[in-house]
């Protein structure tokens, strides 16, 4: 797998997947796109749900919508690394088996999800979810 990140001006970067999709990253705080940091929480997310819902489909769960709110806490000296990061899922669907719901989201965290196996190497990674049914 490959990379490749461009500056493009002032504080933006162009990033470049060997697939060949892009992504701006804005080193200024995240004023014009989301900055790096930002970014790894949206990997996290991303890849994380991709396993959840995943999971829950093999399990003949009838999703409709699967939402991860993540946060990031970083330490106040630099470089301002991330201590702790959570991840609260929200699903939604009919008749969602909590017990399916809680397994797939250990599965993800301790198993499936390379970044979070990369992340809490130094991360304090924590997890929890809410059912919404429909």
């Amino acid at each position: 797998m490959k990379a490749t990140v461009k500056w493009i001006g002032d504080e933006l970067f162009l990033g470049t997947s060997e697939s060949g999709h892009t992504l701006v990253l804005d080193a200024n705080g995240g004023n014009l796109a989301p900055s790096p940091l930002e970014s790894v929480l949206i990997s996290l997310g991303g890849c994380s749900s991709v396993d959840v819902v995943s999971i829950l489909k093999k399990s003949r769960q009838k999703i409709t919508d699967c939402q991860v709110e993540i946060t990031g806490k970083r330490v106040d000296t630099v470089p301002k690394l991330f201590s702790d990061i959570h991840l609260h899922f929200i699903i939604e669907g009919q008749d969602i088996s909590q017990k399916h719901v809680e397994r797939a989201v250990t599965l993800s965290a301790d198993k499936y999800c390379s970044v979070a196996l990369m992340l809490n190497k130094t991360v304090n990674i924590t997890h929890d979810y809410s059912i919404k049914e429909l």
